[in-house]
């Protein structure tokens, strides 16, 4: 459900292509060509990214806290059921390799969960595997924000590779003191990214939300228990909340970058 570049999976899952997880970071070395306002914009990136790292650091915490602490059932057997209890019997339930790759495709209808979520007892597995299938739901009753998401998709992959393109070679001609036109044009290919970040944000959200109802009407876990449960989804949502942070710190950086080279040609 949580990866590093957590934006990434979820596109992957619509277009069945990755966006480059160093979208616009990897330019960074260029605004120091701008003076003091990059600086003010590096420091903003710097502060989302500590943020970023100590919310990663309590979330890998948190999930081993509890996958630690005996559920009395598997991730896999919660999905079935949390499907099966929704009237939804045309998406499988699969274990899918590697660690943190738990996830939803709406694509082939299938709920993949990593191999420790599917086949273990734990509150964090069960927590993980309601999550994945609130997303299921979501999809299935025509959620409103599930669907501008996959609207979304084809622009983002657009948006996020040519964006960092266009935008290098804008920022290049504006230090040599053309004009902006081209950089702005870029930075708005870029913010699509950031748009899918934020709209990602109720997703999420409502995916919790629609696990922790289903745990707590299933009896399957005690107060205790469903406390753990909720402590688990709430650090996970928070990462993100990290991610719309961090794109929007980008974006606020690269546009002072713009504007202040705007302003030096006045």
């Amino acid at each position: 459900m949580i990866t590093v570049s957590t934006l990434n999976l979820i596109i992957a899952q619509y277009g069945g292509h990755h966006v480059s997880s160093d979208s616009g970071i990897g330019m960074g070395g260029m605004g120091m060509m701008f003076g003091g306002t990059s600086i003010l914009g590096l420091v903003l990136v710097g502060a989302i990214a500590l943020i970023g790292y100590a919310v990663q650091s309590r979330l890998k915490s948190v999930m081993t806290h509890y996958s630690q602490d005996a559920a009395p059932v598997t991730g896999a057997e919660v999905a079935k059921r949390m499907l099966r209890d929704a009237g939804i019997n045309d998406v499988q339930v699969i274990s899918t390799p590697g660690q943190l790759t738990d996830h939803y495709n709406p694509s082939d209808r299938t709920v993949n969960l990593s191999e420790m979520v599917y086949a273990e007892a734990s509150i964090s597995a069960m927590a993980v595997a309601a999550h994945e299938c609130g997303h299921a739901l979501q999809h299935a009753q025509g959620y409103a924000w599930i669907g501008l998401r996959s609207s979304l998709v084809p622009m983002v992959n657009v948006g996020s590779h040519l964006g960092q393109v266009v935008l290098t070679i804008g920022l290049i001609l504006a230090a040599i003191g053309s004009s902006t036109t081209v950089a702005w044009v870029g930075l708005a290919l870029f913010a699509t990214t950031t748009l899918f970040a934020l709209v990602t944000l109720p997703v999420e959200f409502d995916a919790s939300r629609r696990a922790l109802a289903w745990l707590d009407r299933s009896g399957l876990l005690n107060s205790r228990m469903q406390q753990g449960a909720g402590t688990a989804l709430h650090w996970a949502a928070m990462t993100y909340v990290v991610a719309a942070l961090s794109s929007i710190a980008m974006l606020a950086y690269y546009a002072m970058i713009i504007l202040s080279r705007s302003g030096d040609r006045r």
